[in-house]
C-alpha cells in the first residue's frame, strides 16, 4: 500500500481584522491509502465572532478551500471527507480526512478570520 505524505503549516488570513496566533501542531504527517489522518490546530482570540478554515496546498500551489467552521455553528463541519472537531472552549479544531488518496498529499493550512456577523 503506498504511502501518502501530510504536510501541516499554520497560517494567518490576510482579512483579520485584528492580530491572532494560529497554530498547527504536526509539521509532517503521513498515512496510508483507505485510512484516516488527524491534523491539529490551535489559535488565540478575543474575537466573538470568527470563523476557522482548512485549506490544501498540493505540489501545483493552488490553496483549495477544504472546510469552514463558523464559530456559532454548534455543529462541527463535515464536507465529502473531510470533517472538524470544534472546540471552542479549548480554542482547537482538527481535520479529518477519511479513506486517503494518493490526491491527498499535500500541504494543509489552517486558517483564521474574525467576521462581522449579519443578522
Amino acid at each position: 500500500v503506498a504511502g501518502i505524505s501530510l504536510l501541516g503549516l499554520a497560517t494567518s488570513s490576510p482579512y483579520l481584522l485584528t492580530a491572532q496566533k494560529v497554530t498547527q501542531l504536526q509539521p509532517a504527517m503521513s498515512g496510508k491509502e483507505g485510512e484516516a489522518v488527524t491534523l491539529n490546530c490551535t489559535y488565540e482570540t478575543s474575537d466573538s465572532n470568527y470563523a476557522l478554515f482548512w485549506y490544501k496546498q498540493p505540489s501545483s500551489g493552488e490553496l483549495i478551500l477544504l472546510i469552514r467552521q463558523d464559530v456559532y455553528n454548534q455543529m462541527n463541519a463535515k464536507v465529502d471527507r473531510y470533517s472538524v472537531n470544534f472546540q471552542k472552549s479549548n480554542k482547537f479544531i482538527s481535520l479529518t480526512i477519511s479513506s486517503l488518496r494518493l490526491g491527498d498529499s499535500a500541504t494543509y493550512f489552517c486558517a483564521y478570520r474574525g467576521t462581522q456577523r449579519v443578522e
